[in-house]
């Protein structure tokens, strides 16, 4: 049975979700404040947590940011309001691996969560049967404990650009859709989410690529999508 903690504020909100988590076999714990969600999150294991930007005592951004300091890296599914300036951008690069705009309908959230649940459960099972280590040219990645060096530079990646990174150098030479890549990494089977793959891609060269705009390690495939330099020793 996955295990989802709520840490939300909005009674009415938490009593929705968890209804329907319910109907999906999953055991629910409340939290209806950053504080109380942060120390949960620390003392027990979850596969999930669904996190609200704007609540108590410690906001949704500060609560993502101090786990994944912390090396937790449980997936977090991050709850926004319309009415919220919300960066999506610095949501993502806090280290929320997804993100969801109130009022949400009901079977996309769904979908979102038994995606999330999905993809983590088969990358756990597959993570025993992969290389530990992972060397090319310049870049050191540790894929037990999920650190990425350059030369001899940590570089901090989401959890979402490490899994996408590891996929990649996993399989170098090998060419993924940015259809492939958004079922892999993110679960999702909608249409019209590309352009996620193509902001992480860019993020991703951002902090690992010499140069960006002339990228060495992760290609380009004219007409599929991107490929991990197979050139690279």
């Amino acid at each position: 049975m996955s295990r989802v903690l709520i840490v939300e504020d909005d009674a009415d909100i938490i009593d929705l979700i968890s209804i329907h988590l319910d109907d999906l076999n999953v055991e629910v714990t409340k939290a209806m404040d950053g504080q109380t969600g942060f120390d949960l999150a620390q003392s027990q294991h979850f596969d999930l947590i669904i996190l609200d930007l704007m609540i108590p005592k410690m906001d949704g951004l500060q609560v993502c940011q101090k786990l994944r300091a912390l090396d937790n890296f449980t997936p977090i599914l991050m709850l926004t309001a319309k009415s919220e300036e919300f960066d999506k951008v610095l949501g993502l690069e806090s280290g929320a691996d997804d993100y969801m705009t109130k009022p949400f309908g009901i079977r996309e959230f769904i979908a979102r969560v038994k995606a999330i649940l999905r993809r983590n459960e088969s990358w756990n099972e597959n993570r025993d049967t992969k290389a530990k280590t992972l060397e090319y040219g310049d870049i050191h990645i540790d894929t037990e404990r999920r650190k990425v060096q350059l030369g001899e530079s940590r570089i901090e990646l989401t959890p979402k650009e490490f899994q996408l990174l590891q996929l990649l150098a996993e399989n170098p030479g090998r060419s993924f859709s940015r259809e492939e890549l958004l079922s892999t990494i993110w679960g999702y089977e909608f249409q019209g989410y590309e352009h996620t793959v193509n902001s992480h891609v860019n993020r991703l060269r951002a902090k690992i690529e010499p140069n960006d705009k002339a990228p060495k390690y992760i290609l380009t495939t004219w007409g599929v999508g991107y490929r991990f330099n197979e050139e690279i020793a």
